[in-house]
């Protein structure tokens, strides 16, 4: 994997960042314009600042700007998971409100670990591949599925079913290889050298598997609905995750604040729970069909905070929810209380 970007909230850059950029400055443009680049106008500090900045990348939105319908979500039970997808989409007034022809289309599952999916620590391929199949219906040029598992890559995706829901559906499994992971300025834009904008609460810069997304025009999430030892459940949002390289395992000490960077970091065009299944505990990698119970449920909207909270729900927990769910409400970055959004629900 490419080079880590050590995590730091909210930090401007320390000497090892700026040694790194001297480093490869120098390499590109020799070390007298190295000198000549400190002598400049702007601090030492500033510069390397910019000069990190430059590397970076900043993320469009995958939302639609002006969608033709209220936030709301579209909740389906059943047991077949065609049915639901299919009219769970309906509910939100037609997939293709959301996609249009010639459409690139990314869609995440979590495919973190290498695990059967009827332990219910990955995403349903039943589910995937009907959300593929009506992607599809809605003229996409090409579908492409990525994800940046725990474990070794091609098994997670073979094991999990993924590969096969792959090759029946006719879309594209991106790997994650070193050479497609980039900088991410979390939650900003550039203008210039310049990130405009704030940063993540916990995410400022980090290493993004970025391929799938530089491709992409559109994103769908597709995320299991499971138990979390750490953040106590891992859903829609949770399942950005799967996007962050480096280290990040070191987030476990900032779980909730993380997690709720995830709104801030990506606007996917939609977040799809899959509730089919659904890992009650010892989650998030299960282990045993004892910790699974049916859910018979698909959860869609295009606010993945709302999602979650529909879906703490489906985890039968206690009334207070996890921290991160208000720590997004709190920062405008989605709804956490379902009260507030209105639910269309049917049974297929």
């Amino acid at each position: 994997m490419s080079q880590e970007i050590v995590w730091r909230p909210r930090q401007p850059m320390d000497r090892r960042d700026m040694l790194r950029y001297t480093g490869a400055l120098a390499t590109a443009i020799g070390a007298g314009a190295v000198g000549a680049a400190l002598h400049d106008r702007r601090t030492g500090a500033d510069y390397f600042q910019d000069l990190a900045n430059a590397h970076a990348v900043t993320l469009p939105r995958y939302d639609l700007k002006n969608p033709q319908m209220p936030t709301k979500l579209a909740v389906v039970h059943g047991r077949d998971a065609a049915m639901m997808v299919k009219a769970a989409f309906a509910a939100m007034g037609g997939l293709d409100k959301f996609i249009s022809p010639g459409d690139v289309v990314l869609l995440k599952p979590n495919v973190a670990f290498d695990r059967p999916p009827e332990l219910g620590a990955t995403t349903s391929p039943e589910v995937l591949a009907a959300v593929a199949n009506e992607v599809k219906r809605c003229g996409a040029k090409r579908i492409l599925i990525a994800d940046n598992p725990i474990n070794q890559p091609e098994g997670c995706f073979e094991k999990s079913g993924i590969t096969a829901v792959a090759k029946a559906t006719g879309c594209e499994i991106i790997l994650p290889t070193p050479d497609r992971f980039v900088d991410l300025a979390v939650g900003r834009t550039k203008q210039g050298n310049k990130l405009v904008g704030e940063p993540g609460a916990a995410l400022d810069r980090w290493e993004v598997f970025y391929e799938p997304l530089r491709l992409a025009n559109k994103v769908i999430g597709v995320a299991p609905c499971k138990d979390h030892n750490l953040s106590g459940a891992s859903m829609t949002m949770k399942n950005f995750y799967g996007l962050l390289g480096g280290r990040r395992n070191q987030f476990h000490q900032c779980i909730h604040d993380v997690i709720a960077d995830f709104p801030h970091l990506i606007k996917p065009t939609l977040v799809v729970l899959d509730a089919t299944r659904i890992l009650m505990k010892n989650g998030p990698t299960g282990g045993s069909l004892a910790d699974v119970m049916p859910g018979n449920t698909v959860v869609v909207s295009t606010d993945m905070v709302a999602v979650d909270a529909f879906g703490w729900g489906l985890l039968q927990r206690p009334a207070r929810p996890p921290e991160y769910l208000g720590r997004a409400k709190s920062r405008k970055l989605g709804e956490a209380d379902i009260r507030h959004v209105p639910i269309d629900e049917s049974t297929v």
